[in-house]
């Protein structure tokens, strides 16, 4: 699809940032551009930015809290700020909180070990850009593969999103304790999303099922269109 112009940020430690070209270029059929974090501007023109999944500078410190102060952030934070759509999976999601565009944050799995499995979610959001091709209350399955994934807000917080219906995603089994088993977040301009789920890690048959080429495509087709 032409006329999409869309980044994946790579950091130091970052994993999946391969993974989520591949699923972008899928669903639009243009590769997107590979922004490293020292870069201290984005390029021009973008229509959606994707912070990836990984380890960035090892989980030292916090998870995603060096990564959220790396250069190319303030570009994001101010790209978001103008309407940019951002997109944080896994790690990204932990960024974000860290950078200040999804409330909340990301702490140690409840169980204290490493979760690597396929989770079902329940979609709570069908309105947003993200979840447009989903159906309110569909049932599917994104793999997880995280340490630090447990979802946490104080009340406040919690009531507060919940009523702006600004949960996108639910665990319907809770793989990490996250608060109310949210699996996902939008801001509050309803064009950033936070998961810990992989999206782009099911993107066709062969990797086990195709839920997450939906959010892609959801997001191309609002984007550009058909």
């Amino acid at each position: 699809m032409s006329g999409f112009r869309a980044a994946v940020v790579t950091f130091p430690g970052s994993n999946c940032d391969r993974d989520m070209a591949v699923a972008l270029e899928a669903a639009s059929g243009a590769a997107p551009i590979r922004v490293w974090h020292g870069d201290a501007q984005l390029p021009e023109r973008l229509d959606f930015i994707a912070l990836p999944g990984g380890f960035s500078y090892g989980d030292y410190l916090r998870s995603g809290a060096m990564a959220a102060r790396s250069p190319i952030m303030r570009a994001v934070v101010e790209a978001a700020g103008r309407g940019v759509p951002v997109l944080g999976v896994c790690n990204g999601f932990q960024v974000l909180t860290e950078a200040g565009l999804l409330p909340g944050a990301l702490m140690r799995n409840a169980a204290i070990t490493f979760v690597c499995r396929d989770a079902r979610l329940k979609v709570e959001n069908s309105q947003s850009l993200f979840t447009s091709g989903f159906g309110a209350g569909d049932e599917i399955v994104i793999p997880v593969a995280h340490h630090d994934g447990n979802y946490f807000a104080d009340d406040g917080t919690l009531d507060r999103i919940e009523g702006e219906g600004r949960v996108a995603f639910r665990y319907l089994d809770n793989v990490n304790g996250s608060a109310r088993s949210i699996a996902g977040v939008l801001g509050e301009a309803g064009n950033v999303l936070g998961m810990m789920p992989h999206p782009e890690r099911a993107i066709e048959d062969a990797q086990g099922g195709s839920d997450g080429r939906i959010l892609f495509e959801s997001a191309v087709k609002g984007l550009v269109g058909a």
